[in-house]
């Protein structure tokens, strides 16, 4: 088993990675006297007999939600607080987040709000999930204006990830993981990236030995960054890099039409083109970006019908807005980026324009 821990004091906590993790039944959770696993309708019939089981001595509930990013609204959020006040759901009881990024990210908002705040953990069950949104205690809901704007930090107990689960997850979820991948090579690892290059066809291949390490490098960075920053004052909003666009392409398409990391690969190409524009990315370490993503079948421009017009409402009510000025993540060198708030309008739609021709 690959273990990292995730370092902040009093609320450190563990990430577990092993395949067959759910096979381990009774993982010595037994002190809590309700729990209730929050899943959906696509997961449940795979995962959650087996996620009972590490509960063994406990008593176990569930709720389930549709499956999709549309659902990760106000309403869901809603219908988990009614159940869990109709259970009686007590303070000292346990949330358990059993699915993909929207069932963790509303798991865990809804583990902050109820009586003001309960334990969960995160049984992440896709490449995105595992790799990124099950780290570091970010919850929200989305909202027709923005995504994500309705939240809390809430840190899970634990994160306990089985590769194995990869196995039943659709080609294209599992690309739109490889996004958030990628983005951590290009905040902060260039190494990374060349890795990634050369183990491409074993990791599509789901290679055991590939995985794990793709998975353990991933939350290695992610908790030493949270460790730094965990409320984003400064070096956390580099795990945006790609997120600005990505997030208005979500919200402008209607959330559930592109999965998020599919949004993010588009948005990750367009911040590298920015980079190109301002001569921090050479045309080949754009090449080169461009042909990984496009190696997990990911896109590298914005949807059909898309403006930069269209774009500019939604970035800025983005989160990383300060004083009114929009800021970026940005590669300013290969395998290196910064947050830049000095972005005009003009060059957005020079960058666009090329994002559109050279795709």
């Amino acid at each position: 088993m690959h273990r990292v821990q995730v370092e902040l004091g009093e609320r450190s906590y563990p990430i577990r990675i092993d395949a067959g993790l759910l096979q381990q039944a009774g993982l010595g959770i037994s002190d809590y006297p309700q729990i209730v696993i929050i899943s959906n309708d696509t997961i449940a019939p795979l995962y959650l007999t087996a996620a009972e089981q590490l509960f063994a001595g406990c008593t176990v509930k569930h709720f389930l939600l549709p499956d999709g990013e549309a659902y990760k609204t106000l309403d869901q959020f809603s219908r988990i607080m009614t159940f869990l006040l109709e259970q009686r759901f007590p303070r000292d009881g346990l949330l358990v987040a059993l699915g993909g990024g929207v069932v963790g990210d509303i798991t865990g908002f809804a583990a902050a709000c109820y009586q003001r705040g309960v334990d969960f953990i995160q049984i992440p069950t896709t490449l995105l999930s595992q790799v990124d949104s099950s780290v570091g205690g970010k919850t929200a809901v989305n909202h027709p204006l923005g995504k994500n704007m309705i939240g809390a930090f809430k840190q899970p107990q634990q994160v306990l990830i089985d590769t194995d689960v990869l196995s039943t997850l659709p080609a294209r979820e599992f690309s739109a993981g490889m996004a958030e991948v990628i983005k951590y090579a290009l905040i902060a690892d260039a190494d990374f990236f060349s890795f990634l290059e050369q183990q491409a066809t074993a990791i599509r291949q789901l290679e055991p030995g590939a995985l794990a390490q793709v998975i353990r490098h991933c939350c290695q960075m992610k908790a030493d960054i949270v460790a730094a920053d965990e409320t984003e004052q400064g070096k956390r909003a580099l795990l945006n890099l790609g997120h600005t666009f990505g997030h208005a392409i979500e919200a402008w398409l209607g959330y559930g039409h592109w999965l998020h990391g599919e949004a993010v690969a588009a948005g990750m190409m367009m911040a590298a083109r920015l980079s190109e524009h301002r001569g921090w990315l050479t045309l080949d370490e754009v090449a080169r970006i461009q042909a990984l993503l496009q190696q997990f079948d990911l896109p590298v421009e914005p949807p059909s019908g898309m403006q930069i017009a269209d774009f500019l409402p939604f970035m800025k009510t983005d989160k990383k807005v300060r004083a009114g000025r929009m800021r970026f993540v940005l590669p300013v060198s290969f395998g290196y980026s910064e947050l830049i708030d000095d972005v005009t309008e003009p060059e957005l739609l020079s960058v666009f324009s090329e994002c559109r021709h050279r795709a």
